[in-house]
């Protein structure tokens, strides 16, 4: 059902538009491509922002659980530990250095910039995760290091030039929009490896679950377990920014819901139902984006903010009921 869904918005993705062009058209353009208007409408625009939005949010959603499966903690995430604004600040800072020197960048390029940035900005949150004594304080932690990182961008942008500002702006916001066939390809086998990576830890991860002694004694090499669990994850929230800028609550919110509707948390069954569950909740995330006001777009953050905020209150109100009745 989860795979039906994802389908269906993914026609959907390239059917819906200013200009509307029919399913029977869309199918024709993918499985036999012929010029003319809608090939360059369904080909040459929809299909690779379609793409985007199913790759990059399969990729922030098991991003996000391999930092829940680390911390221990629903909340856990890209965006909420500030690693996803980390990248953000690197990436901003090359793109800006690139255009005042009239230096073309590539998408490899780009992902290196937010794979550093995402790893200086993991790195703060361990540094605090060995001072502060409980989750909730990490957490704080990390939604600060974010507002600091998301500071030094808009400080960068600021005394940007204004055609630097213009380049940046959708960017900036979170946007599936602008990505062509050649960005799929790059994004495509950067996910393929960090998810493919992610799922053969499925079973360390399981034993890890129930505590690291308990791991430890099943042959799990802690300190390399941890270190896989933190690259993979930064590699994969690193390609979500480079491409499509800061998402947010994605990483937070699909997991979570993906164990309830699962009712299980064994990484085996979750990290694919998150990956299609990503791909799905930002797929439908960017079509009411693009057709909720058009022709004016909203950002996708907006759009991801609306319907993850309240899943990520939910998880905290529950935790703390929890809390109150053990």
């Amino acid at each position: 059902m989860l795979t039906a869904a994802a389908v269906a918005l993914f026609l959907l993705s390239l059917t819906v538009g200013s200009s509307s062009v029919t399913a029977g058209e869309a199918l024709r353009q993918l499985f036999s491509p012929s010029s003319g208007l809608a090939n360059t409408i369904v080909y040459q625009v929809r299909l690779p922002r379609a793409a985007a939005a199913m790759l990059l949010g399969g990729a922030l959603s098991v991003s996000g659980f391999l930092l829940q499966s680390f911390f221990g903690n629903p909340i856990a995430g890209p965006f909420v530990l500030g690693v996803s604004s980390g990248a953000k600040l690197t990436v901003a800072l090359t793109m800006i250095a690139a255009l005042q020197n009239g230096f073309l960048l590539n998408s490899g390029m780009l992902v290196t910039a937010a794979f550093v940035g995402s790893l200086l900005s993991m790195g703060a949150v361990l540094l605090l995760s060995g001072r502060v004594k409980s989750m909730a304080q990490l957490i704080i932690a990390g939604v600060m290091i974010g507002y600091i990182c998301s500071a030094v961008t808009e400080l960068a942008v600021t005394f940007a030039s204004d055609a630097d500002i213009v380049n940046l702006h959708n960017w900036s916001q979170g946007s599936f929009s602008g990505t062509d066939m050649g960005d799929v390809k790059v994004m495509s086998a950067v996910v393929a490896f960090g998810t493919a990576a992610a799922f053969m830890l499925s079973k360390p991860m399981d034993a890890y679950r129930l505590g690291e002694g308990y791991a430890a004694s099943l042959g799990v090499n802690i300190r390399l377990f941890r270190a896989a669990l933190i690259l993979l994850s930064s590699v994969l929230s690193a390609c979500v920014t480079a491409f499509a800028g800061p998402v947010s609550f994605v990483g937070v919110a699909v997991p979570h819901l993906t164990k309830s509707i699962f009712g299980t948390a064994k990484p085996i069954i979750i990290i694919p139902a998150a990956f299609i569950g990503g791909g799905a909740f930002c797929l439908a995330c960017d079509l009411i984006a693009r057709s909720l006001f058009a022709p004016t777009e909203l950002s996708v953050s907006t759009v991801t903010a609306v319907f993850g905020a309240p899943v990520v209150i939910f998880i905290m109100l529950r935790r703390e009921r929890e809390r109150r009745a053990g």
